[in-house]
């Protein structure tokens, strides 16, 4: 599961409370790019978090104004800052030439070395090393630096706190991260082959893509989980998200463990692509698997090094005193749809409970009139005590582990391959890996549908079970054997006498159809959409190569240059 994502109303509720706090003040004047500046950083924090503090000091010249009444803001809005583009003719409105000085020293504060050497420390070391060594070591002004992106800040943005110039700069590298070249010589199954056999640190992103095929629906489509849980009526609630919701949790644990059966790891065998990792695995070959799957299921396949980034069923913890305890512990219970209780925690209870007796001595007299003052105005008591155990899966409105911030800074600095599986990168953390990983590596994804805002190398549309079973095939490798069904969590190794030796040929699916000369790949069960449609026809025109924007290279046909083109980044 993920933490809400913050939207677009969030930044409003936000707005309008920086309107309370400074309808008062006067308000100087402010041209047109100031404006559209500062809208477009605050539509920003859709995608990079911003705290409360810098939206009110982005908002704080603006509210209450005359122009923009409360209630205007259309969330359609489309923002054209183009004459926020440095190189672009520009005068403020009160007739100074400020804005013309910043434009003009723009134009000539970074040299095109300079400007490269820039692009390839943050694409290759992230954002962090990227402000340690720019603004920490050589101390470089916020400003001056955006001047390498393409982005002038107006005079009125360059006199805001430090903390929201740091927002305005981390907004412009997380835009310039999505931006990622293709590797031109990489383009077909044998060169995915030859990376998968070569390579060794793979680092593999899987989502409920490689589940489905076990029986686990996945959360969000059309007939996904939270679709099942609305239509089928058989639980009390407003939304189905609150299955998943810590508050609703805590209120009445007894709708989640009347449910959570259903998707428990024992019901389900592993399916060919969790082997696959495996398989990597065994090869001395996987860096890590992260994951946002909550079913464990590669844990029954006994993957080790796998990162649950939205949590599992591998370990429970006490709502009360947060001992934490394998899930095993209360798998009884899960099963029989009970509410599991903290032990430590009902032993302590009861403890204090005979105390509190024997402190009452032998009780009080009942009055005359019958009224008894221990039982009268006293609340209902809740159904169940605070000492509730809950799987340690990241429900809504609880924060994530700090693991995946160490990992992900770890294992980025050793992977060599990135193959992803199984998911459409919408949902955080996740979601957020790929532009923190280093652009040279090459990228492998593996989905029945295409994923619109990435740009990997070789595409694998379909079925993910039979692409990696035809992987394998040309490899040379042996799929694990997948444990029996109604294996415990508590049992997940599989040692090589486990290890099922089945002749590669054994997977007899049909060979895949290459699009035109393209990196995509079509194999059974693929779901291209319009997406493909329009890639055939721009194949049709140009069936040899096109040009990429970013590169200005010819490479084969991308994701990029075919379906995406680049835009000014919103927020210049």
């Amino acid at each position: 599961m993920d933490p809400p994502p913050r939207t677009r109303d969030v930044v409003h509720e936000q707005a309008d409370g920086a309107a309370e706090i400074y309808s008062g003040q006067k308000r100087r004047s402010r041209n047109s790019i100031y404006a559209l500046q500062v809208q477009a950083f605050v539509d920003a924090a859709e995608v990079v978090d911003a705290e409360p503090e810098v939206i009110e000091d982005l908002l704080a010249d603006f509210v209450g104004d005359s122009t923009r009444p409360e209630g205007s803001y259309d969330e359609d809005d489309e923002v054209d800052v183009g004459s926020a583009y440095y190189g672009e003719d520009a005068q403020s409105a009160d007739g100074t030439d400020e804005w013309d000085t910043f434009l003009h020293e723009a134009q000539s504060a970074w040299s095109k070395a300079q400007v490269k050497e820039m692009m390839i420390c943050l694409k290759e070391s992230g954002i962090t090393s990227f402000i340690n060594e720019y603004i920490v070591s050589r101390a470089i002004p916020i400003p001056t630096l955006l001047y390498a992106f393409g982005v002038c800040l107006c005079p009125e943005l360059r006199e805001k706190s430090r903390n929201t110039l740091h927002y305005c700069l981390k907004v412009v590298l997380s835009r310039e991260l999505q931006s990622r070249n293709k590797i031109s010589e990489l383009n077909t199954i044998d060169d995915a082959v030859n990376l998968i056999r070569t390579r060794k640190r793979i680092l593999v992103l899987t989502g409920a893509g490689i589940s489905v095929s076990c029986g686990i629906p996945d959360f969000r489509s059309r007939h996904g989980l939270y679709t099942t849980l609305q239509e089928s009526g058989e639980y009390e609630l407003d939304d189905p998200q609150q299955m998943f919701d810590i508050t609703y949790f805590r209120e009445n644990p007894s709708v989640f463990y009347s449910f959570a059966s259903k998707i428990y790891p024992s019901r389900f065998i592993p399916s060919p692509c969790h082997r696959f990792i495996k398989a990597i695995e065994d090869r001395g070959k996987l860096l890590r698997n992260y994951t946002q799957n909550i079913d464990t299921l590669e844990t029954l396949a006994g993957v080790k090094r796998v990162l649950q980034c939205h949590g599992s069923f591998a370990t429970a913890s006490c709502l009360n005193c947060r001992v934490r305890i394998p899930g095993v512990n209360i798998e009884d219970d899960i099963l029989n749809h009970r509410v599991p209780l903290c032990k430590v925690c009902s032993v302590a209870a009861v403890s204090q409970a005979q105390n509190k007796l024997q402190s009452k001595g032998k009780g009080k007299k009942r009055s005359s009139s019958g009224w008894n003052s221990d039982q009268s105005d006293e609340p209902e008591k809740p159904q169940y005590p605070p000492w509730v155990m809950k799987p340690d899966i990241t429900f809504f409105g609880e924060k994530l582990s700090d693991e995946f911030d160490r990992s992900l800074l770890a294992d980025r600095q050793e992977i060599d391959l990135l193959v992803i599986i199984g998911t459409s990168l919408k949902v955080s953390p996740v979601s957020d890996i790929i532009a923190h990983l280093p652009h040279s590596v090459p990228q492998i994804l593996i989905n029945k549908t295409p994923v619109k805002h990435i740009n990997p190398d070789i595409v694998l549309l379909g079925d993910a079970d039979d692409i990696v079973q035809h992987l394998c095939k040309k490899i040379g490798w042996d799929l694990p054997e997948a444990p029996p069904r109604g294996s415990s969590l508590a049992a997940p190794a599989l040692g090589n006498a486990r290890l099922k030796k089945r002749p590669s040929g054994a997977f007899d699916g049909a060979e895949p159809e290459r699009v035109g000369n393209s990196h995509v790949w079509l194999f059974e069960g693929a779901e291209g959409g319009k997406w493909l449609e329009e890639m055939v026809k721009r194949l049709e025109k140009s069936p040899e190569t096109v040009s990429s924007p970013d590169s200005g290279e010819d490479i084969p046909p991308t994701v990029t240059s075919i379906e995406r083109k680049p835009k000014k980044v919103r927020t210049q």
